[in-house]
């Protein structure tokens, strides 16, 4: 995993980077980050063309006929060059850039190298979308600096980071609304952003625990976001399991729903331009919702919890805990009035992803 966190890095930096299995090996780079220079020497280890990699929702939106792989390549040439790449990219030109295409599909299945590139981009909370090409017979990236690492463990990374979660801290933290509280951070085995517990009293093991799954939110938790509910949701869930007497809130570091909060700005100014919120995550290049639940349930368990009676309205939470091995003996209701600005996203969040709202 540590070299899945190097790579993630070099792509953050614009460096290209080296990815392979088995089977085949290529050089990527970031079309968010990379620049010219930086692609001229990801050229410098290709053995075959350049080709952009893109999410099949993202190529949905450029209406790039599908081909059924959740990676669509697009070969780079005189006319879609690396500069039109990484303009098509990115959604906040779709509609002042003016209409684009039609472009090139490859309908073979993708290089598990390229597959591994865009996961690599979300991984490291980029746009996801790469610059791919295979790597030339006799390349020697080692020897240049560049970065190796294998498409598998791109591809397992976050599962893994999941399993192997470390206790590094733990501190006792009166709040407003629940002053018995303490605070247990876990942190990912690859040093990735640390996930907190929210311990309120001292709920008892044996018997399922008033439980909150919340996903950061530094616009609504932090600053008093009027597009979301999140805010409220955070503190209303404190305040109720400091009434009940005690349970857990777990705040995971999954802003976005996981896909991280610059491109949960991007969505944002999506749905300035009228898109709701799960289109404007698929315009992104996103799933509607990237999140994992088992580090959730990995934290429930070194606590010493199998049961909980959920605090939600996500019908997918309840699934996602139940299938890491956690018992939801019972969902709790836990929604709060719309606001003028977050009118829209409630209804979306009923009509389109089931939220009992």
């Amino acid at each position: 995993m540590r070299e899945v966190d190097r790579a993630a890095a070099d792509l953050r930096r614009g460096l290209p980077v080296c990815i392979g299995d088995k089977v085949s090996a290529g050089v990527a780079v970031s079309v968010e980050t990379a620049s010219a220079a930086d692609f001229r020497e990801m050229t410098m280890f290709a053995g075959g063309p350049a080709q952009l990699a893109l999410t099949a929702r993202r190529a949905n939106v450029l209406h790039i006929l599908p081909s059924g792989h959740p990676v669509q390549l697009v070969p780079l040439d005189e006319r879609l060059n690396r500069d039109l790449a990484a303009e098509i990219a990115d959604p906040e030109h779709d509609l002042s850039g003016g209409l684009r295409g039609p472009f090139p599909q490859v309908k073979d299945s993708p290089p598990a190298f390229a597959v591994a590139a865009v996961q690599l981009c979300k991984i490291a909370r980029l746009l996801p979308a790469a610059i791919v090409a295979p790597l030339a017979a006799g390349a020697d990236p080692d020897s240049h600096g560049l970065m190796t690492v294998a498409a598998g463990a791109i591809m397992a990374r976050e599962a893994d980071a999941a399993a192997e979660l470390k206790r590094v801290a733990a501190a006792r933290v009166p709040l407003w609304d629940a002053e018995n509280t303490r605070l247990t951070a876990f942190r990912p085995a690859d040093g990735g952003l640390e996930h907190l517990a929210i311990v309120v009293g001292d709920p008892p093991r044996d018997r399922p625990v008033l439980t909150r799954v919340h996903s950061e939110c530094f616009t609504g938790d932090l600053l008093g976001s009027m597009k979301c509910d999140c805010g409220e949701q955070l503190r209303g869930a404190l305040a109720a399991i400091a009434a009940e007497g005690g349970g857990i809130l777990l705040y995971m570091a999954q802003e976005g729903r996981g896909i991280g909060l610059i491109n949960k700005l991007r969505a944002y100014a999506l749905q300035d331009q009228g898109f709701d919120t799960v289109d404007a995550n698929l315009r992104v290049g996103f799933e509607t919702d990237e999140r994992l639940f088992a580090p959730a349930a990995e934290m429930l368990k070194r606590l010493g919890f199998s049961a909980v009676r959920l605090m939600t309205n996500n019908p997918e939470k309840v699934a996602g805990l139940a299938a890491e091995g956690i018992e939801v003996v019972e969902r709790v209701p836990h929604s709060f009035p719309a606001n003028p600005h977050n009118a829209d996203y409630l209804a979306t969040k009923k009509s389109r992803t089931g939220h009992f709202l």
